[in-house]
């Protein structure tokens, strides 16, 4: 994978223990190349928010390995020093809703997350307003977050998760809240930006409007995922 996307080998998490231990997940295996986009799809009560929690590692798995980029996070253990900054650096975030600060303006929304990190404020404001700009909302700039479309919120949200070039982005129903139109816009965007910073994206869904979409699909029941083909439906906008 040639130094970034994100490969998962027989990823487990338990919760309790004896009797009462539940396996939330019992067989996971994933791979995601740097550039491509593809579904994680299950019912309520799969697995999908545990996993997405142990891929952020926000909970730490039972078993199993996850390699990011060229990097072993997880093997029996954290492998990582310091989660948080693997958090900041290395995963970035799309949410249902944007969940944008209200009293910053939209570039000091997305040049947060390098500032946290230690980059100088000028040099993050300019890089928040290069993924502005190729996301096609530069002119909302100094707007506050409230005067934003739903649709500008959630591509200023995007431009937030990738502004410190994480090699994965984890989407969780990025497209819930927004009609065929902008669900579809959403979803090509994250495709353009995946292949123009070679970053590897999981997108957890149950929109229909986008599932056509994507090459691959991995579905997840009872905590064992699946991979198919998917459609790959060119997008009509």
């Amino acid at each position: 994978m040639s130094g970034k996307g994100i490969r998962i080998e027989g990823l487990r998490k338990r919760y309790g223990s004896g009797d009462t231990a539940v396996d939330a997940l019992k067989e996971v295996n994933m791979v995601v190349a740097p550039g491509e986009v593809v579904g994680l799809i299950g019912p309520s009560g799969s697995g999908k928010s545990t996993l997405l929690k142990c891929l952020g590692a926000v909970i730490e798995p039972s078993a199993g390995t996850m390699i990011l980029g060229d990097e072993t996070i997880y093997d029996k253990g954290w492998k990582v020093k310091d989660i948080r900054a693997l958090r900041r650096d290395k995963i970035g975030f799309v949410f249902q809703a944007p969940y944008l600060i209200p009293f910053l303006d939209v570039t000091d929304n997305v040049a947060l997350p390098p500032m946290l990190a230690g980059v100088a404020n000028k040099e993050a404001r300019n890089s928040a307003l290069a993924l502005l700009e190729a996301l096609d909302v530069q002119h909302r700039a100094k707007a506050m977050p409230s005067q934003l479309s739903g649709g500008e919120q959630q591509r200023v949200a995007i431009a937030r998760g990738l502004v410190n070039r994480p090699p994965v982005i984890l989407a969780d129903e990025p497209t819930a809240p927004l009609d065929s139109e902008r669900a579809l816009a959403v979803i090509k965007i994250l495709n353009d930006m995946a292949k123009k910073f070679e970053t590897a994206i999981i997108v957890v869904t149950h929109d229909e409007k986008i599932i056509p979409t994507f090459k691959r699909i991995y579905h997840i029941r009872d905590g064992v995922t699946y991979e198919e083909k998917g459609e790959g439906r060119a997008f009509d906008l």
